[in-house]
């Protein structure tokens, strides 16, 4: 830890720096920082923003960085004054999300093609103060330059095996907001609870969304007695997309399907092979019974469910899952084999015909959301078989899903395990339980998903990069913050700056001061890559 304060210093010193100064190297990485001559720019209760224009989100803009430099320095914004931070629009920026930071003396301008582009600089701003009560803080004269590498950039929360509270998810959106990440990812049925309010079929609630009990370790033989559960009404459900909308995030709804569906199955036992009788799960893996592709209501089921979703989540996305759905009960249900025989289903290219029956379910469901004016997200087991041609693809077994998409001429995201999966361990000692794996900082940090000699397809198709906390093992706030942080960093990093901008002993010096600002926002982020 001490040299790595050492050398925060010292690269403090090379940029004329003062310990009460600001430093611009935040986290992630601007791609363009240039120090100016003349004078600091003094920060102090003197200071007022100005909004150029009178544009909703930008006023909205000018609130976040009014509060945001209370809270890290303490200072009151002046209502008014001859010393300004002014934030504009600017067409003549090209990307939508790009900024444009001016410090001098006289003032300081954040500038944007979008309201979105002017939040992430004032983001960046924001992380480049000193996080200490003080009543000036000294902004070097300085151009700062920036845009993300990637479109998208993400992050999922599972709240399907545990529930986490609105605050809870409120706080996620927050996280995602200082990390320049643009997409939340809500993960938000299971076999082990069903998450959401929906209207026309209340059992999924009254019924699936409380298990009578939960596993106790590593799916041991003991169960904790306890009933768990939990939901969002719909009203919870607006209010959050409001509250990450204001943050420009968009939240993606993930409603999985037709495999871990034991809790709607419990519900509506009709809509599976055997009719039951089920139960939602009290333990943690992949279950055979999914919903009956051979039924005409499972159809039904899955179009009326997301027609009610799509009222509350905007999101030019929705992910349907289609990952881990075992196809022994098709094997054996009249229906489904019915199904495949009336559609002609033949095993193809090394996969059943239960994969290509699974493929036409999701597309049907693909083509009906299609027609609202949505696109599909799958996780990378919809390439067994042939999809929409919108659809996007998210490569989690690894990189080769990805590649394989693209090479099909389909977008994807890139959230391999062995770099993304953030419920695995971080650090090998320690007591804390969770689901395996090993993943260090810089092992996450070190994931570049478009090398320089990826093939032209690669270049093309892959849209960005999530991040995945997946909550078998994290009941509780400070564990999925622990998970989190700062291997959430490191992921936004990849998604914003250019590649050859990454370096990883700079982003540990650079995430001192953003350790302090997780400190200060009692986020209980680990600090495994300082020892």
């Amino acid at each position: 830890m001490r040299k790595t304060l050492l050398s925060v210093a010292l690269a403090m010193a090379s940029f004329g720096l003062q310990a009460a100064d600001a430093n611009y190297q935040v986290v992630p990485l601007p791609q363009s920082i240039t120090a100016n001559k003349g004078a600091a720019f003094v920060l102090d209760g003197a200071t007022a923003i100005n909004v150029v224009g009178n544009d909703a989100a930008m006023m909205r803009n000018a609130q976040f960085l009014k509060q945001y430099i209370k809270e890290v320095t303490g200072i009151e914004l002046a209502a008014t004054g001859k010393k300004t931070i002014t934030l504009a629009l600017n067409a003549k920026i090209a990307n939508d999300e790009g900024y444009v930071i001016t410090v001098k003396a006289k003032g300081v301008t954040i500038e944007g093609r979008t309201p979105a582009g002017v939040f992430y600089g004032i983001q960046t701003l924001r992380k480049s103060l000193p996080v200490e009560q003080q009543a000036s803080v000294n902004l070097p004269a300085a151009r700062i330059a920036d845009q993300p590498r990637f479109g998208y950039r993400g992050g999922m929360l599972d709240c399907g095996r545990h529930f986490f509270s609105v605050a809870l998810v409120k706080e996620y959106i927050d996280i995602l907001a200082m990390h320049n990440l643009n997409t939340f990812h809500w993960h938000l049925t299971e076999d082990q609870g069903w998450r959401v309010q929906i209207d026309r079929y209340p059992r999924l609630t009254e019924v699936g969304s409380v298990r009578k009990q939960t596993v106790i370790g590593h799916n041991s033989p003991v169960y904790d007695g306890v009933p768990y559960g939990g939901f969002y009404t719909k009203d919870q459900l607006k209010e959050i997309v409001k509250y990450a909308a204001d943050r420009y995030i968009t939240i993606i709804p993930e409603i999985d399907m037709p495999g871990h569906m034991l809790a709607a199955l419990t519900a509506y036992p009709e809509l599976g092979c055997t009719g039951g009788p089920y139960e939602v799960a009290q333990s943690w893996g992949v279950f055979d019974d999914i919903l009956c592709a051979g039924k005409s209501k499972t159809y039904e089921f899955a179009k009326n469910v997301l027609d009610e979703l799509l009222e509350i989540f905007p999101s030019k996305f929705i992910h349907l899952g289609g990952d881990e759905a075992p196809r022994k009960r098709w094997e054996a249900c009249p229906d489904c084999q019915a199904e495949i025989k009336r559609l002609g289903l033949k095993g193809s290219n090394g996969f059943s015909a239960e994969a290509q029956l699974q493929c036409h379910f999701l597309n049907v469901i693909a083509k009906h959301l299609e027609a609202k004016g949505r696109n599909v997200i799958g996780w990378d087991e919809v390439l067994e078989g042939d999809i929409v041609p919108g659809t996007t693809v998210m490569s989690w077994r690894g990189v080769a899903g990805g590649q394989q998409a693209a090479e099909r001429g389909l977008d994807a995201i890139m959230t391999p395990t062995d770099y993304y999966y953030l419920d695995y361990y971080q650090n090998k000692s320690t007591d804390i339980r969770l689901i395996g794996g090993y993943l260090p900082v810089d092992k996450v940090y070190s994931y570049n998903p478009v090398p320089d000699d990826a093939s032209e397809a690669l270049k093309k198709h892959v849209i960005g990069v999530q991040g995945n906390l997946w909550t078998e093992y994290i009941p509780y706030k400070q564990l999925a913050e622990y998970q989190l942080l700062p291997r959430m960093a490191a992921i936004a990093e990849t998604g914003w700056t250019d590649n050859k901008l990454k370096d990883f002993n700079s982003f540990k010096q650079r995430n001192v001061n953003l350790y302090k600002h997780y400190k200060l926002l009692d986020w209980a982020a680990s600090d495994d890559m300082f020892h």
